[in-house]
């Protein structure tokens, strides 16, 4: 295997988080959960940069965002599969 993109902690995640610099849209990035250590592609829509999130399924507005198999904040946008995940469209539950 190549060296991976994008990693998820576990399978009940639905974002990942971009390890590489540079990603720019368009990319197939291989996956790996860690959980497991298997693998998926998925397509990056937009450039992303290091340590941000990218959606694995469809957010709506609302949506708890699932990170290293903890609630990271909540949605207050939409996000496709393979859409950048971030302050923009997710924000804490905190405040």
């Amino acid at each position: 295997m190549s060296i991976p993109q994008l990693l998820v902690h576990d399978h009940a995640d639905n974002v990942g988080v971009v390890v590489v610099e540079n990603l720019k849209a368009g990319t197939e990035m291989i996956c790996v959960v860690t959980h497991d250590n298997s693998d998926f592609r998925l397509v990056a829509n937009a450039d992303i940069p290091i340590g941000h999130k990218v959606a694995l399924k469809p957010l709506k507005a609302g949506d708890t965002v699932t990170k290293y198999g903890e609630d990271i904040g909540r949605m207050v946008g939409d996000a496709g599969v393979g859409d950048h995940v971030h302050t923009h469209n997710c924000k804490t539950k905190r405040w």
